[in-house]
């Protein structure tokens, strides 16, 4: 299998200081931005890809993630990238008091992949606004059917706004409200495709791997100064943690290689209990490193204090209670299954 971190790691080795918009396009520059689609036998590949950046800055990993996961999106939806387009984002959330309409530009072309749309409306989270070219934003036709489609963000009908965003954490990231206003755009794939996909559900074990990079870079801190002084309570914290991340890398590997198995397959039950465990090992690397170490390392290097002060807004994409809820009910539903036999 091709390890397609490496060279991302020895990219961001040299890149340390620049911004995570610069640092995007200079991966994109690069063709680091390459990664193997989910579901063509390099599955982990991908995912150790993801990791590798997410150790090095959350921010830059959150603008690489949405950029890689838009390409497999184009790819899986048999939808052509425009020449011209360099950096993407995928802009996916749909806040109750932000909703962006699509009214075809020519109603007598009748719905398809490629047809011209116009959208208004303002979007939230679109993380990178400011350093991208082109997004894939959901939309509704109506009420009820929503759709995908591309927008070329250099167009003065797409005005990037500098509110929505007012945490700490992720701050580099700019997931700020952009207003559409007319702004021509092009349908992918059919109405209602993009969540029905199997990718929507590979996309989401791809966030996991973030959560599990940051997490690993950090408690590596840990395992360090262990190695350094064998000191028997950060000893005890270390064990804690390797239990946690082990599982999670476990879970990650055997999912990976489920969806290359059959990726025709969502793998929903199996994605969101990557999710669920990536999550919590994050919450067991936050609880139990800067109470091992002290505040010297993360008042001493800035990197590490990025990642200590960004993890626990990222993993909040986890939906805590509402995951752990389905997939609870997924087990208890399944029929003449032991879920837990060996």
């Amino acid at each position: 299998m091709t390890d397609a971190s490496r060279p991302l790691e020895d990219f961001l080795a040299a890149s340390e200081q620049q911004e995570p918009g610069e640092s995007l396009r200079a991966l994109v520059a690069q063709g680091l931005d390459q990664l193997p689609l989910p579901g063509q036998g390099q599955t982990l590949a991908r995912w150790r890809a993801l990791a590798a950046v997410a150790a090095h800055n959350l921010s830059l990993v959150k603008l690489f993630e949405g950029h890689t996961d838009a390409l497999a999106i184009l790819a899986e939806l048999g939808a052509q990238a425009p020449a011209a387009a360099r950096t993407w984002a995928v802009w996916g959330a749909e806040p109750p008091a932000n909703r962006v309409q699509a009214t075809l530009a020519k109603p007598s072309d009748g719905l398809a992949s490629g047809s011209e749309v116009l959208l208004s409306g303002t979007k939230a989270w679109c993380s990178g606004a400011r350093s991208v070219d082109q997004a894939l934003v959901t939309a509704w036709l109506s009420d009820t059917e929503r759709c995908l489609v591309a927008v070329n963000l250099h167009q003065p009908e797409v005005q990037v706004g500098h509110s929505g965003w007012e945490a700490v954490g992720m701050a580099a990231s700019a997931s700020v409200d952009v207003r559409f206003e007319n702004a021509s755009a092009t349908l992918v794939g059919e109405p209602g495709a993009y969540l029905s996909r199997p990718g929507f559900q590979h996309g989401g074990a791809g966030i996991a791997a973030c959560w599990y990079g940051a997490s690993a870079r950090i408690a590596g801190q840990l395992r360090q100064a262990c190695r350094n002084k064998a000191e028997p309570h950060a000893l005890a914290h270390l064990g804690a943690v390797d239990i946690a991340l082990s599982t999670t890398a476990a879970l990650l590997r055997a999912t990976a290689a489920q969806i290359d198995t059959q990726p025709e397959l969502p793998w929903t039950q199996d994605v969101n209990r990557c999710r669920l465990a990536a999550e919590a090992a994050a919450q067991q690397v936050l609880q139990h490193v800067p109470r091992a170490l002290g505040p010297g390392p993360f008042c001493k290097d800035r990197s590490l204090a990025l990642l200590l002060a960004d993890l626990p807004i990222f993993i909040r994409q986890c939906h805590a209670e509402r995951d752990l809820a389905a997939l609870g009910q997924a087990i208890a539903e399944q029929e003449n299954k032991t879920p837990w036999k060996l």
